[in-house]
C-alpha cells in the first residue's frame, strides 16, 4: 500500500515545489497596491526657483516613517529635513533645505500601502535647468529579493496551513466523526496547525525587513520587530497567533475527548445488539424466566448507557462546531482586516465577504485533502461519508462563487481590467482553474454514486457465500491441546494475532482491488493537484495590485503629467523580447506646437521604476504631407531620463512619434503612437 501511495505523494510534493518556485521566481517583487498619482514638483519638471517642500499624492492612504521620502541633490546628498507630514487627501510632504543650487534632484520614496504591501519608486525634477546626477538607484523593488521571496513563501504556507486545519476539522465533525481516531487525519490537521503557526511567526520576523531595507540581516532586528507590532499587519499577525492557541485546544479536544465519545458510542451500539442477544439464551438455558428478565435488564441498562453517551457526544460535537467556527472565522479575519478587503470600496462589506470566501475555500480544499488521505490511508471509508462531503463541497463552491463575483467586481471595476491589468489576467487563470476543479469534482460525484450502490451488491454476494467456510478454515488447528499450560496459551494468542494480521492484509488487498474506490482515489488526487496550483495563483493574487486601483492610478498619473499649457505626453509600452526588455517610454513635448519644442523621454519598468537602456532614439513623421521621419537623438541626463532642446516641428498635423529602444546589443524594438501637434 505504501509503495502505491509514495509516488502519488511525491508527485504532489514536486508539483507544490514547482508551482511555488515559479511563483517566487516570476512574481517575487510584490506589485504596489498604492500608486503615486501626482507630485509637486511633478516628474521631469523644470522650476525656476527651489521649492520649499516636495509633496507626493498616492491613490490610497499609505503608512510613512522617518526617511520614507528622500530628496537627493545632483551629488547624491540628502537635502530633505524632518519626517514626512500628512497633508490630507493621501498627500504627504517633506521639507527641503533653503538655498538649493540649480540642477537635477532625485526624489525616492518607500512607503507601505493600506493593504500592507510595500511601495517604492523614484522620479526627478530640476531647478533652473537639467544637469547630470551621480545618484544611482537600486534595481531591487520593495518587497523583492531574498526577503521578499521568503515572505511570499511564508504567505503560501500560511494559506495552506489554514486550509488543512479548518478543512480537516470540518471534515471530521460534519462528515466522518470516526475519522477523529484516524492517525492519518490527525497528522494532517496537526500539520496544518504547525504550518500556519510557523509561517505566521516567520512573517512576523520578516515583516520589518520586507517593508524596509530588504536585508537578510534585519530579519532579527528587535527594533524593527517593535515597529511591526505597532502596525495593522503586526496586530493581525499577533491576533492570529493568539487564535492559534485556541485552535490548539480545539484540536486537542477533537482528537481526545471527542474521539473517545465517538468510540464509546460505537462500542455501545455493538454491545446493545451483540452482547444482549448472546446473554439471553445463555441465561435462559439455566432458568428460562430469570434468564429472560436478566437479559431484558441488561439490554435496558445498555440502551440507557448508550443514550447518555450519544447525548454527550452530540453536546460535545455541537460545542466543537460553535467554538471551531468562531476560531476559524477569527483566523480568516486576520487576513481580511489587513489586506485587500480592508481598503477601498465598501470595506465594511468586503471584509465579512472575504471571511466567508476564505472559509469556503478552506472547507472545500481542506476537506478534499482529508478525503484524499482517508481514501489512501484509512482502513475503511463508508459511502455515506463521501456523500456528506460531496454535499458540503457543493455548498462551499456556491459560497465561493457568490463571494468571488463580488470580490471580482470590487477589485476590477470594469470588463477591460480582465485583460489590461495583471490582476485581471491572474483572475482569469484562477477562474479557469476553478472551472477545471469543479469539472473533476463532478466526476468524483459520479464515482461516489457508484460507490453508494456497491454495498448493496456486496451484501447480495455475501448472502450467496457460505458463512462458515471462512471461519472453518481460519479456526482449523486452532484448538489448544487438552491440559495445555501457559505456554500453549501464549502460542494461541500469538496465532490469533497472526490470523488477525492476515485477515487485515487480505481486507486491504480487497479494498485496493476495488475499482470504484480506485476510481474515486484518482479523481480526488487530480482535484488535489489542481488545488495546489489554484492556491499558488490565489497567493499571487493577494500580492498583486487590484485592477481597479491600477487603472485609476494610470488615469490619475496621465492627468497629472499632462501640463495645462497644452504640452503633449505619450506613454508607449515596449518589449524588446530580451532580459529586462519590458517597460514604458513616456515622450513629453513642450509646448507641442509648430516651431521649436523641448522634448523629454522617460523610461520606466512595468512597476513604474525608472531604469536606463543603452540607446533611445525618436523620430517624427507626418505621413499626410510626406514629411519625415525627422530623427532626434536625446541626451541622457539622469536614470531613465533623456532630453533634447529645439526639436523642430515644421507644420501642424497628426504626427507619428516613433521611439526606438535598445536594451542590449541584440534586443531592440521600435514602437510608435499618433498625436496631434500644433
Amino acid at each position: 500500500m505504501s509503495s502505491t501511495i509514495a509516488p502519488r505523494v511525491r508527485t504532489l510534493l514536486l508539483l507544490f515545489l514547482a508551482v511555488t518556485g515559479a511563483l517566487l521566481a516570476g512574481a517575487a517583487p510584490v506589485s504596489a497596491h498604492a500608486a503615486l498619482t501626482a507630485s509637486d514638483p511633478r516628474q521631469g519638471a523644470v522650476v525656476d526657483e527651489a521649492p520649499a517642500q516636495v509633496s507626493l499624492t498616492f491613490s490610497e492612504g499609505v503608512a510613512v516613517s522617518d526617511g520614507a521620502v528622500r530628496v537627493l541633490d545632483p551629488k547624491g546628498k540628502r537635502v530633505d529635513t524632518g519626517a514626512p507630514a500628512d497633508q490630507g487627501a493621501n498627500t504627504y510632504a517633506v521639507k527641503l533645505h533653503a538655498g538649493l543650487p540649480d540642477g537635477t534632484f532625485t526624489v525616492t520614496y518607500q512607503v507601505v500601502s493600506a493593504d500592507s504591501h510595500p511601495v517604492s519608486g523614484a522620479f526627478t525634477f530640476s531647478i533652473g535647468a537639467p544637469s547630470t546626477t551621480s545618484v544611482a538607484l537600486s534595481d531591487q523593488t520593495a518587497g523583492g529579493g531574498v526577503v521578499g521571496g521568503l515572505y511570499g513563501f511564508a504567505r503560501y504556507v500560511s494559506y495552506g496551513g489554514f486550509i488543512l486545519l479548518v478543512g480537516g476539522a470540518t471534515f471530521v465533525l460534519a462528515c466522518w466523526p470516526r475519522g477523529a481516531g484516524a492517525r492519518s487525519v490527525q497528522r494532517l490537521v496537526v500539520s496544518g496547525w504547525l504550518a500556519l503557526t510557523g509561517a505566521t511567526l516567520a512573517m512576523l520576523l520578516l515583516r520589518g525587513s520586507y517593508t524596509g531595507s530588504g536585508r537578510v540581516g534585519d530579519i532579527f532586528d528587535l527594533a524593527l520587530l517593535s515597529q511591526v507590532l505597532q502596525t495593522k499587519t503586526g496586530a493581525a499577525l499577533v491576533s492570529r497567533l493568539l487564535l492559534l492557541a485556541a485552535a490548539a485546544l480545539f484540536v486537542a479536544v477533537l482528537f481526545g475527548a471527542y474521539d473517545r465519545r465517538v468510540r464509546a458510542d460505537g462500542t455501545g451500539e455493538q454491545n446493545a445488539t451483540g452482547t444482549g442477544a448472546t446473554s439471553a439464551p445463555g441465561a435462559g438455558s439455566t432458568d428460562g424466566g430469570t434468564g429472560t428478565a436478566a437479559g431484558t435488564d441488561s439490554t435496558a441498562g445498555t440502551d440507557s448507557t448508550n443514550s447518555t453517551e450519544s447525548q454527550e457526544k452530540s453536546d460535545l460535537a455541537f460545542g466543537l462546531a460553535i467554538g471551531g467556527f468562531v476560531v476559524a472565522a477569527g483566523l480568516a479575519a486576520t487576513w481580511a482586516m489587513a489586506e485587500h478587503a480592508s481598503t477601498g470600496l465598501q470595506a465594511g462589506i468586503a471584509m465579512p465577504v472575504d471571511v466567508l470566501h476564505l472559509l469556503a475555500v478552506a472547507v472545500w480544499l481542506g476537506g478534499l485533502s482529508t478525503l484524499l488521505v482517508a481514501l489512501f490511508r484509512a482502513p475503511s471509508l463508508d459511502a455515506p461519508v463521501v456523500r456528506r462531503f460531496s454535499r458540503l463541497a457543493f455548498g462551499s463552491v456556491a459560497v465561493l462563487v457568490a463571494t468571488g463575483i463580488y470580490q471580482s467586481w470590487r477589485q476590477l471595476g470594469s470588463w477591460s481590467a480582465f485583460t489590461e491589468t495583471t490582476y485581471g489576467q491572474l483572475l482569469l487563470v484562477k477562474i479557469g482553474l476553478v472551472v477545471v476543479l469543479v469539472g473533476i469534482a463532478w466526476m468524483s460525484r459520479r464515482w461516489t454514486a457508484r460507490l453508494a450502490q456497491a454495498p448493496e451488491r456486496r451484501a447480495a454476494e455475501a448472502v450467496r457465500t457460505p458463512v462458515g467456510a471462512t471461519s472453518a478454515r481460519t479456526l482449523k488447528g486452532a484448538k489448544p491441546k487438552a491440559g495445555s499450560g501457559g505456554g500453549d496459551g501464549k502460542r494461541a494468542a500469538q496465532l490469533a494475532r497472526q490470523r488477525a494480521a492476515v485477515a487485515s492484509a487480505a481486507e486491504k488487498r480487497l479494498r485496493d482491488a476495488d475499482p470504484l474506490r480506485t476510481g474515486l482515489r484518482r479523481s480526488v488526487l487530480a482535484e488535489a493537484g489542481v488545488a495546489v496550483v489554484l492556491l499558488a495563483v490565489t497567493t499571487a493574487l493577494t500580492s498583486t495590485e487590484p485592477g481597479r486601483t491600477e487603472q485609476e492610478a494610470r488615469a490619475a498619473t496621465a492627468a497629472a503629467v499632462t501640463p495645462q499649457t497644452g504640452a503633449l505626453s505619450l506613454d508607449i509600452p515596449f518589449d524588446t523580447g530580451g532580459r529586462d526588455g519590458k517597460g514604458v517610454a513616456r515622450v513629453e513635448l513642450d509646448p507641442a506646437r509648430v516651431g521649436g519644442n523641448e522634448m523629454h523621454v522617460y523610461v520606466d519598468r512595468p512597476n513604474g521604476k525608472a531604469f536606463d537602456v543603452p540607446e533611445i532614439k525618436v523620430a517624427f513623421t507626418l505621413e499626410a504631407k510626406d514629411i519625415g521621419p525627422l530623427p532626434v537623438v536625446p541626451d541622457h541626463i539622469a536614470t531613465g531620463h533623456w532630453t533634447a532642446d529645439g526639436v523642430q516641428i515644421p507644420m501642424a498635423g497628426s504626427w507619428t512619434i516613433a521611439v526606438t529602444v535598445r536594451t542590449s546589443d541584440i534586443d531592440q524594438v521600435t514602437v510608435d503612437k499618433n498625436a496631434q501637434i500644433g
